[in-house]
Order: C-alpha cells, then sequence, then structure tokens
C-alpha cells in the first residue's frame, strides 16, 4: 500500500526554527516516501479571535515557507484548509461520532482555555476538524509532535468507531513521532517550547532573523556551569537543546556534534551553531522573498485545492453514502 501523508502549521505567529525543526523538514523529507498532502489549517486558526489582515499574511507566509523549504508543489497539493469546503463538512459528522466526554478529556482545550471567560465551542470541538483533515485524505501517516498525539488517537478512535457503525469507509492513520527534534525548547528556558509568545525576543530564532541577530541570540542561549557539550537531557537539558538543533541543522548525528566539540567549552559551540543555522536559513530566506507575495503562490495553491478536494470530495460521499444521506 502507498503512503499518503497530511500534515499542516497552523498559521497563528511567526514560524521559528521549531516549527521547521519540528515540521517544514519533516514535510521535505515526507515527499521522498509517499503522496502528500501539506495545507495550511487556517479555519483552526480561527477557533480563538484573529485579526483579518494579519490572519491573511501569515497564511501566505506559511505557504512561501513550505516552498521556500523545499516542497515541491509539482508533486505535492500545497492548500488552504478553507478552500475546500468538504473540511468543514466532514468536520460536522466526525462531531456526531465523537462523545462528550471524550472531547472534555482533550488536554489542549484546557490549556487553552483555562483563566478565560469567553472561549468559543469550536475550541472545544476543534479535534472533531482535525479528525476530518485526516481522514478526507486517507492518510496511512501522520506526523505529530507531543502536543498533538492525543488528538491523533482520537481520529483514530473516531475513524474505528466509524467504520465498525457504517462500513469500511476511513483509513485509521498510524502516528509518526521525531525521536530528534521534536519538541525544540527556548533558547532562556529548556523547560518551555520555543515560542513567540515568549516575551523574550532572544528565547527563539524566527525563520526571517538576519544573521546579526541569530548570531546574537544564541550567543545568549543558557547552557550550564559543566562546559562540556554532552546530551543528556537529565542533567544538561539547555545543552542538550542546542545539540539537537545542530544536529539537524548540520546534518549530523548527535554522536558526531558530541566528538566534534569535545573539550571546547560552550563558545565555540555556540558560533558553530549559529553558522550552521545561518547558512540553512538563507536560501530559505531568498526563496521566502521571491515567491511570498507573487502571483505564482496563488497559482500554487489554487492548483492544490483543486487536487485536494478531488480525494476530499470523494471521501466525503462515501461517508455521507454510508451513514445514509440521501445523495443525488
Amino acid at each position: 500500500m502507498t503512503k499518503r501523508f497530511l500534515s499542516g502549521i497552523k498559521p497563528s505567529g511567526d514560524l521559528n526554527i521549531g516549527g521547521y525543526i519540528g515540521a517544514l523538514r519533516q514535510f521535505v523529507q515526507l515527499q521522498e516516501e509517499g503522496e502528500c498532502f501539506f495545507f495550511i489549517p487556517d479555519l483552526h486558526a480561527i477557533t480563538v479571535a484573529q485579526d483579518p489582515k494579519e490572519l491573511r499574511e501569515r497564511s501566505r507566509q506559511l505557504a512561501a515557507f513550505y516552498i521556500a523549504a523545499g516542497i515541491d508543489p509539482e508533486r505535492n497539493a500545497i492548500f488552504m484548509q478553507s478552500h475546500v469546503p468538504a473540511h468543514a463538512e466532514l468536520g460536522w459528522i466526525m462531531e456526531t461520532q465523537a462523545h462528550f466526554g471524550e472531547m472534555s478529556r482533550m488536554t489542549q482545550f484546557k490549556d487553552k482555555s483555562a483563566g478565560k471567560d469567553n472561549v468559543s465551542a469550536a475550541l472545544f470541538t476543534y479535534p472533531a476538524l482535525m479528525a476530518a483533515d485526516i481522514l478526507l485524505y486517507g492518510a496511512t501517516h501522520v506526523p505529530v509532535g507531543d502536543d498533538q498525539k492525543q488528538h491523533l488517537e482520537l481520529t483514530r478512535d473516531l475513524a474505528t468507531r466509524f467504520n465498525n457503525r457504517y462500513g469500511k469507509t476511513f483509513v485509521v492513520p498510524e502516528p509518526m513521532i521525531q525521536e530528534v527534534g521534536a519538541r525544540v525548547m527556548g533558547l532562556d528556558d529548556p523547560s518551555s517550547k520555543m515560542s513567540k509568545s515568549n516575551p523574550n525576543a532572544s528565547s527563539y530564532i524566527l525563520l526571517l532573523d538576519e544573521p546579526k541577530l541569530i548570531r546574537k541570540k544564541f550567543s545568549r542561549a543558557v547552557t550550564d556551569s559543566d562546559m562540556s557539550v554532552r546530551y543528556d537531557w537529565e542533567t544538561k537539558p539547555a545543552v542538550s537543546n542546542l545539540i539537537e538543533i545542530f544536529s539537524v541543522f548540520s546534518g549530523m548525528g548527535i554522536g558526531e556534534v558530541e566528538k566534534h566539540f569535545e573539550g571546547q567549552g560552550y563558545g565555540n559551540f555556540k558560533k558553530e551553531l549559529a553558522e550552521v543555522v545561518v547558512e540553512k536559513l538563507d536560501p530559505i530566506q531568498q526563496k521566502y522573498a521571491e515567491i511570498v507575495h507573487s502571483e505564482e503562490l496563488d497559482r500554487i495553491l489554487r492548483r492544490g485545492a483543486e487536487q485536494a478536494a478531488q480525494v476530499a470530495n470523494e471521501t466525503l460521499r462515501s461517508a455521507k453514502d454510508a451513514m445514509g444521506l440521501l445523495l443525488l
């Protein structure tokens, strides 16, 4: 059976190297392994209030980053979630299959709603839409981070439940979890995920940061008093985080990185780390600038939506038929 992958990045903020390591880099690799659908989940973004102008711009930026990072639009469907109406329609069908108790146990809802007076119903039900995103395309494998594993398990449960009730309709997807770089931590605090929401701008590296700024941020990254470049998340989390970043951007294994910097201390390590990141980001930044506001990007997104809709509409029709909804 040919592998089919689906994944996307929500347009909810400026993309940092955590997004590159945990998602974009993996997307580029997956296109060599099977059929791929890469989307921008803008419907998920509006589960919380968004500035319309900013949302529109971030959506274009993400699509441009997909291409700049190396995803080939001639081989893969790149599209906006909202451009394929089947997502919302199957999302509702998945809500009819989900139990209230299941949705209540989703930890992301608890985290994002904590302390807020007004929370949209969509924030509560969006795991059902996420299930629809995946099931529409018959995805066999779905790359997920630690924070999305619970949602993928719900997707698997909903697909199995639907198949048992109405007959084999959906492919039950398998999760794909990265071993290295699955969760990139802040440069100022290895216990917190790298995030643009951190008020300390030196805690994250944005994909569009200039080389001078990247070097400055890495020079300020926290380490420890041990002075040895050694990979050990238990006793050296800050250094281990930097080693993982170096490993991904350089292509060296964790052991190779340790050996390369044996006896050198953190000064040289941070300098080389900054340079490998700068070198990797430079062509991405150049391609991004070329395409982000181009008509070519519009054509790619239109073509991607058309390709995606062909598959999605067929799956949706099968699901509606299985449930007994009248088809004409």
